[in-house]
């Protein structure tokens, strides 16, 4: 899979996750979302396509090591995630149900889409 098409696929793919937040949010059912939810989505948004670029770079540089690309980057994104969990609530007061569903949301489907990512090009190894 190419960079381009890795970026195309997941911005549809942001796009797809960020439709049921906006029908809650306008639906008059945004008490189900926390006032910080959007800056959560974008950073943990930000981090998966960074990472998503960093495997792609090492895929193209080196195949061989992109599984380990795969495990360092998800590392690297769990941490930064943790990271800016501790601070957004050391800033803020949120209901820490609704926080948790909404944080984990967000990070699962965003994991996921990057093992969707590594499984596509470890199929593409494969078969050549």
């Amino acid at each position: 899979m190419k960079i381009g098409a890795i970026i195309a696929f997941f911005l549809l793919f942001t796009i797809i996750i960020a439709l049921p937040p906006l029908v809650l949010q306008y639906s008059g059912n945004g008490n189900l979302l926390n006032t910080g939810f959007w800056t959560i989505f974008f950073f943990i948004s930000v981090l998966t396509l960074l990472v998503l670029m960093l495997m792609m770079i090492v895929y193209q540089k080196n195949a061989e090591y992109f599984a380990q690309a795969f495990l360092g980057g998800t590392t690297i994104k769990i941490l930064g995630c943790l990271i800016f969990i501790l601070v957004f609530l050391a800033n803020n007061k949120v209901n820490k149900l609704i926080f948790g569903a909404d944080f984990f949301y967000i990070y699962l489907l965003n994991t996921g889409f990057e093992i969707y990512v590594l499984l596509r090009n470890l199929r593409h190894k494969n078969l050549r």
